[in-house]
């Protein structure tokens, strides 16, 4: 393993030259807010490397300065929660990437299709996984965990340029562009801790307690960032939701909450839970948040929402792309029941050339489905423009 910044720079000088590099993050986070970063792995067309970001001493200074290199496109499988690491510790977002996860999604081999079944298919070889609950933080890691850990790029290289070369040929590199703009924004990964509520469950019925439950996940989203520890830890979903609904304006009223424990009402972040629920309850009418609703669906939208359905599962099987990728329940309620006012991801870019054009033109009336020699075939009703008139030609 790379255990020092001089080798490090080294190994990062050699892999900024190729075209791309694979790479892979070994981390635990079972105890703590953040990843805890235990191993790094990259490879390039012609080497491979291990990097211990534990090593006493080492500036990992040299491998975000390759992450930043607009020259060499970084190839990750299921990228989110490495650039969340890399992002956290580096400050920046790796630029430009490739992640396969979604690239074998857009070339049909399903939804979100795993490292080791895109490497048995594409390659016809098997991934000893048997090392696969590692604790990648203790040292020394034995040969054979460095194996699969190394494996994770080494395989990920033949991966990649099978996608790749699928893309091109099909004319959907573009499609993928679209995709990686979402995995390089910024917010994808800088949620600001007022919004922490968006990830909950809608539980509530009435402002006031959406007022008090935004508070109180910001509250513990703070808490556990500071102390880095998980969400969890500090206080569960199910709390902040009873503490929505009832509302416990004093220690007393607290303690008598089920899922409080026994005495934390009268510690420092008890004190935190009533301050946030007493200004939830102190602010004016006029400026309690508006609980989310979804539209009301028109009389036969239910109905509508299933013709989607195999409307979709039929272009995504013709075009031999994973239906979950152009579009999932909640964009197909939408279309249904908003038709073009619909402002789902299926409505926009590549999906909706390949999929929100006819949705609409189903939900209008333009194209029926039809069962034929069992098989369901989409109809296009369009009567078709007549043709010009035949120009009459004088003799002279």
């Amino acid at each position: 393993m790379i255990d020092t910044t001089e080798a490090l720079q080294a190994a990062c000088t050699t892999l900024a030259k190729g075209p791309y590099l694979t790479i892979d993050t070994e981390f635990l986070r079972e105890t703590t807010f953040w990843p805890e970063l235990c191993l790094i792995q990259m490879a390039g067309p012609e080497s491979a490397v291990i990097i211990d970001p534990l090593a006493k001493g080492i500036d990992l200074a040299p491998f975000f300065a390759l992450m930043a290199d607009a020259s060499v496109v970084k190839v990750f499988h299921a990228a989110r929660q490495d650039i969340e690491i890399i992002f956290h510790l580096g400050g920046l977002i790796p630029h430009p990437i490739f992640d396969t996860q979604v690239a074998a999604m857009v070339c049909g081999f399903g939804d979100s299709v795993s490292y080791d079944q895109l490497v048995s298919r594409i390659k016809g070889e098997h991934i000893d996984k048997s090392s696969r609950f590692t604790d990648w933080s203790r040292r020394p890691l034995s040969e054979k965990q460095l194996d699969y850990a190394l494996a994770d790029v080494t395989h990920l290289r033949d991966v990649y340029q099978h996608l790749s070369a699928e893309l091109e040929r099909e004319g959907r590199s573009g499609w993928l562009s679209e995709e990686m703009a979402v995995l390089e924004a910024r917010e994808t990964y800088d949620m600001h801790p007022d919004d922490a509520w968006q990830r909950l469950k809608m539980r509530v019925k009435k402002p006031v307690e959406l007022a008090v439950l935004q508070r109180l996940a910001a509250w513990r989203e703070r808490e556990a960032r500071s102390r880095n520890v998980p969400r969890g830890r500090i206080l569960k979903d199910d709390a902040l939701y009873e503490i929505a609904q009832q509302q416990p304006k004093d220690a007393e009223a607290l303690s008598r909450l089920r899922t409080i424990p026994k005495g934390w009402e009268r510690s420092s972040a008890g004190a935190a839970v009533m301050a946030a629920v007493n200004e939830a309850l102190a602010l004016p009418k006029a400026e309690m948040p508006k609980i989310p609703r979804a539209p009301q669906a028109p009389e036969g939208a239910g109905a509508a929402m299933e013709l989607l359905k195999v409307l979709l599962k039929l272009i995504a099987e013709k075009q031999g792309v994973a239906a979950k990728i152009i579009a999932n329940g909640e964009d197909l309620e939408r279309i249904a029941a908003e038709g073009e006012k619909a402002n789902v991801d299926a409505m926009h870019g590549w999906r909706r050339e390949l999929f929100g054009e006819t949705a609409l033109r189903l939900i209008r009336g333009d194209v029926a489905l039809r069962f034929v020699d069992r098989k369901v075939e989409a109809v296009d009703l369009t009567p078709p423009s007549p043709s010009p008139a035949e120009p009459t030609i004088t003799a002279a």
